[in-house]
């Protein structure tokens, strides 16, 4: 009698594979600290929903019927559109196949944490530097390690604008025609590499110093390990930032928090708005840096989209986006005075 146990051998390893892409997908949409989870997504839908019946009530006009406010919300144009279905191509690529075989954090969070506070009580003494109750010290630790990660999310997205090497793979990013929520997995490998290690670094350093500061005992308020201040942006606007649905909070306001219409700016192809709005949940960092765009201060319907001429490949496809990139920072390290390349590299865009 034939054993099946070398069959089973075999396939071990699309089971693991299958097993943890199953895992992964569970994580992402049923996570409630998940940053594309259904909850947070309905949020938002609700969000959206609601603003779109708000302005049409100041209009003076009569609310739609479900199925025309269905219709706004879920333009057929943004559902067909060829970007739209390579942004579902980079959900599954970073979720599962990315996520799989690549480590992202060079550096680790607990580790660089860690090392800070051993180091300033080495130097300092052990014990909390100010003594709070429980809750307050998490209060604290909680809004300092969401501050340091917007900030450090609008230092990456800076450098990735200004220097032209990592440009060339966050310019996949921007090579998006419409915008959805999922258009936020439309980054190349390389850009979620320096991302997730910027990030990290300054988690770490700021976790260090918040334990030093407040003591081992102070701890983050989390959701399904994820800031708590965070998940709560992103249950309130994170996903309408790449949506059709442009909600400002006006001119007082728009300096402080991130809209949906201040990013719809930084993904504007008018050459105005390059390098503008590198914010992720805080408009501050913009305001400081003189970055900043009010969507108030801004007239006329957007396009979207990043430069390609002289691409070989359309952004929409895998050699467009995952291949073509390192082309063209290949490209940016060649000698000015080397021959022209057949396709020209363009300076930063978007």
């Amino acid at each position: 009698m034939t054993s099946c146990v070398p069959h089973v051998t075999l396939l071990t390893p699309y089971l693991r594979l299958l097993n943890h892409s199953a895992q992964a997908l569970t994580r992402l949409f049923f996570s409630p600290g998940s940053g594309f989870s259904l909850l947070s997504l309905t949020c938002a839908l609700m969000l959206a929903a609601t603003f779109l019946l708000m302005r049409r009530a100041r209009g003076e006009r009569p609310l739609p019927a479900p199925r025309v406010l269905a219709r706004a919300l879920f333009p057929r144009w943004l559902l067909r559109h060829t970007s739209t279905r390579a942004d579902v191509g980079f959900l599954f690529l970073n979720t599962l196949a990315a996520g799989a075989l690549i480590g992202w954090g060079l550096f680790s969070v607990e580790a660089i944490a860690h090392t800070v506070t051993r180091g300033l009580d080495s130097q300092f003494g052990n014990g909390a530097v100010v003594h709070l109750p429980s809750f307050w010290s998490g209060a604290i630790l909680t809004l300092a390690m969401f501050v340091a990660y917007d900030f450090a999310y609008w230092v990456d997205h800076w450098l990735k604008h200004k220097i032209p090497l990592l440009w060339e793979f966050h310019r996949v990013h921007h090579t998006a025609e419409v915008l959805s929520p999922l258009t936020n997995f439309r980054m190349h490998p390389v850009d979620s590499l320096v991302f997730a290690n910027i990030i990290a670094v300054a988690l770490g350093v700021t976790h260090g110093v918040g334990l030093h500061v407040l003591g081992s005992g102070a701890q983050e308020a989390l959701l399904s390990g994820s800031n708590i201040i965070l998940v709560a942006f992103v249950f309130g606007t994170v996903h309408l930032q790449h949506s059709h649905i442009g909600i400002r909070f006006g001119t007082r306001w728009g300096k402080v928090l991130f809209s949906p219409a201040h990013h719809h700016i930084h993904h504007s192809a008018d050459r105005a708005h390059f390098d503008s709005n590198l914010g992720a949940c805080l408009a501050v960092w913009d305001w400081m840096f003189g970055t900043l765009i009010l969507p108030e201060n801004v007239t006329g319907k957007l396009t979207f989209g990043a430069d390609v001429t002289g691409d070989r490949y359309t952004p929409h496809t895998m050699a467009g986006s995952l291949v073509w990139p390192f082309v063209r920072a290949a490209r940016r390290l060649l000698p000015r005075s080397a021959p022209a390349a057949a396709e020209q590299v363009y300076e930063p865009l978007g």
